[in-house]
């Protein structure tokens, strides 16, 4: 072997061994991609724990993929407060920048929205979108303006907006402002008060913007580079979708008007199957939803008490008593259903009257067609007979004897004599054996 082979083979050798060595290492899982990735999302319509659960999944796929900034599109007229603190919080421990873009045109961040606009590390809006109005709503007729516990949730919700907005170097009087007052601002207005940090027709036109933006990320400085950014687009699960819809109130508190209907009307009627069968399902609903929304017990315990006595009323002669005593408690349980010091929407009055009014209207009607029914008279079977008129084909003195009722000989006794042929009514039926009286002429 000549000595140039020896050297090449020397030296080759342990380069190539070392090069497949490296090759078989596995990945940094916290290495950076080298195109930039942008996770995007949309979260449209009201804050509640589906939005908190997708926001939640939206973060955790960013940090998986490593992206450098994620984009959360909103369009929202408020929600949970409850739900907006997690959310809140989320953001704020973010790994991975994150910049709420108000868009499209058209959109919103109101009440909820606002304060969850303002904790992200970068705000943006497109033009003729809107901020603002985070006061606390009430729910139903309780927790009015001027409150005590109304007062309360104001100053909190305050306190938290101004804390918000100081931390990302926003315009807290604005926030504090935006909830004490519901003042509102457009997208150019909030871009001048320093409630925002830039303003974007869409995506496309965001992401150009933020390039070279530097971010306060984690106590440390971090300047975007979304050159060639590639976008991600992550959407609502199945479960992220029921959980949104089921988690307004509206809808759960209709699905707990019908659930209990159903159930009713399988009480006052055995045997019908379907009502009973919609009714538990849409129980199920109901409670699944309020596991998620701040019920007062003392609410649930009314409606729920209200409808044990239109059941009672079923069994028990009260005169209408439990009836009204039952329509009483649902209505106070449907106002106080739901707390107003520890959520920001309510259940409308449009939902709220109309629903409890029909359901009660239902329960009396149910009420009176049940009462009917016990108070008519048998159409079949040997108690359908009391009451009948008939003609006796023996004599009856005290001892048994034949009678023609109904279109059939029947066997009869009676305290009374009665002679052949004579007309009688039925009293009372034992057995294959009818008592009979008399009848009287002209009388029933």
């Amino acid at each position: 072997m000549t000595p140039i082979v020896m050297i090449l083979t020397r030296f080759t050798l342990p380069v190539i061994l070392c090069g497949i060595f490296c090759l078989t290492l596995p990945a940094d899982p916290t290495a950076q991609p080298l195109t930039p990735v942008v996770v995007s999302g949309a979260i449209k319509g009201p804050i509640n724990p589906g939005s908190q659960e997708y926001l939640e999944r939206l973060l955790d796929s960013s940090q998986r993929v490593g992206a450098a900034i994620t984009v959360i599109r909103l369009d929202t007229p408020g929600g949970l407060v409850s739900s907006l603190r997690n959310m809140v919080q989320d953001l704020m421990a973010s790994p991975v920048p994150v910049c709420v873009f108000v868009t499209p045109s058209g959109a919103q961040a109101a009440s909820a929205g606002a304060l969850l606009t303002l904790s992200a590390h970068v705000a943006a809006m497109s033009p003729g979108t809107n901020i603002g109005a985070a006061h606390p709503v009430g729910i139903g007729t309780g927790g009015g303006k001027g409150s005590t516990m109304a007062h309360k949730a104001e100053n909190d919700l305050a306190a938290m907006a101004r804390s918000i907005a100081a931390q990302r170097g926003r315009n807290p009087q604005w926030a504090e402002d935006a909830v004490r007052n519901s003042v509102s601002a457009s997208a150019s207005e909030a871009l001048e008060l320093g409630v925002i940090d830039l303003m974007a027709h869409d995506l496309d036109e965001l992401i150009q913007k933020l390039q070279e933006t530097k971010i306060q990320l984690n106590k440390k400085e971090v300047t975007l580079d979304l050159r060639g950014a590639k976008v991600i687009e992550v959407y609502p699960n199945l479960r992220e979708k029921v959980l949104t819809t089921l988690s307004d109130p509206n809808i759960a508190y209709i699905l707990l008007m019908i659930g209990l209907t159903g159930i009713y009307f399988e009480l006052a009627h055995p045997g019908v199957i379907l009502p009973g069968i919609a009714g538990a399902v849409c129980l199920i609903l109901a409670f699944f939803a309020m596991q998620t929304l701040p019920v007062s017990a003392t609410g649930l315990i009314l409606v729920a008490l209200g409808v044990i006595f239109f059941v009672l009323e079923l069994f028990v002669t009260s005169y209408g008593l439990l009836g009204a005593s039952g329509a009483a408690c649902l209505v106070l349980g449907s106002i106080m259903l739901f707390n107003p010091s520890a959520t920001g929407v309510g259940i409308d009055v449009f939902v709220l009257w109309p629903t409890v009014l029909t359901v009660a209207a239902f329960f009396v009607a149910v009420l009176f067609l049940v009462a009917r029914a016990a108070a008519r008279r048998p159409e079949s079977g040997l108690e359908a007979l009391v009451g009948s008129r008939g003609r006796a084909q023996s004599d009856i003195n005290g001892s048994d004897g034949k009678v023609f009722v109904e279109g059939e000989i029947w066997n009869a006794v009676s305290h009374t004599h009665i002679t052949s042929g004579q007309t009688v009514r039925v009293k009372d039926a034992r057995g294959l054996t009818l008592v009979v009286e008399p009848a009287k002429e002209g009388g029933p």
